[in-house]
């Protein structure tokens, strides 16, 4: 498949359920990617009823509004008739009398995917400043759970997507370091942690296997190494029930160490993909002992 077509067809379907949720007419289609895009569209209406205050860096304006303008002059949104009659000749002329609904129509998706594109990135920038020091109680904490989610949706590939759930397995450890005295509170964000940690491990060497690439288990192994160290740390809390949920963290970290090296192995010796599969990811078999 086509990688831009598709991307085009996303961003169209983003705009038009940023429309419907705004008021606008309702479009009488589905798309695979609705449920993904559903995070971004409640994201946009929950900062239109509760704008962070934060003032975004005028160095990212002048680059975001550079990159619009010149979206705007190559898709030719804007342009005036006259210039675009000019440079289209009486053939394009002819074409744009025959079909003027969907010219009409093509160029407001356009306009919309550029105001999506736009509200998004100043949107995403915003809340993640205003929420990047909330932790597990805090009043933007569900803003900064959103962000993290919005940037799954738009990422491109399982290796980055991969990469992200590791990033936010690194912020659920931090913010199980400032949950004090609360053993529900601490176990829900070591789950969390897990469970973001599992999903980037499985993303990675899932990539790595098929592609027989073993790229992707050394950013696990780099995870694994900085993790447990920072993890071991959490042992010193003097709650032993925080303590024994801490070492399933640690006993977690460990499987996906030995599961990157088993991968590792496989891939060197020629070990074809592996068939059966689990939480981390493929599950190789062992390479045949050298005679």
């Amino acid at each position: 498949m086509d990688s831009d077509l598709f991307s085009r067809r996303r961003a169209e379907r983003f705009a038009q359920l940023l429309d419907e949720a705004n008021g606008g007419r309702r479009h009488h289609v589905r798309s695979r990617v609705d449920d993904e895009l559903a995070t971004l569209v409640a994201v946009s209406q929950r900062l239109t009823a509760d704008r962070p205050d934060v003032q975004v860096d005028q160095d990212f304006r002048s680059g975001l509004r550079a990159m619009l303008v010149a979206t705007a002059e190559r898709e030719g949104i804007g342009a005036p008739a006259a210039a675009k009659s000019e440079t289209a000749g009486a053939g394009a002329s002819t074409r744009a009398s025959l079909l003027p609904a969907v010219t009409a129509r093509r160029a407001r998706a356009r306009g919309a995917i550029l105001v999506g594109i736009a509200a998004g990135a100043v949107a995403l920038s915003g809340i993640s400043a205003a929420s990047e020091n909330a932790v597990p109680g805090d009043a933007l904490y569900g803003m900064k759970r959103s962000t993290e989610r919005a940037q799954l949706a738009l990422a491109s590939s399982d290796i980055s997507r991969g990469q992200l759930f590791l990033d936010f397995a690194r912020t659920r450890l931090d913010e199980a370091a400032s949950v004090h005295g609360d053993r529900i509170g601490f176990g829900a964000v070591l789950d969390d942690m897990d469970a973001d940690t599992r999903q980037g491990v499985r993303l990675l060497t899932t990539v790595a296997a098929q592609r027989a690439d073993p790229g992707g288990l050394d950013a696990v192994n780099v995870f694994v190494t900085g993790q447990r160290r920072a993890v071991s740390g959490l042992l010193e809390r003097t709650d032993q029930v925080e303590r024994d949920r801490t070492r399933r963290s640690l006993a977690l970290l460990d499987a996906a160490r030995d599961r990157a090296d088993a991968l590792r192995a496989a891939i060197a010796c020629g070990l074809p993909t592996p068939a059966a599969s689990d939480a981390l990811g493929p599950a190789p078999g062992t390479c045949p002992a050298e005679r």
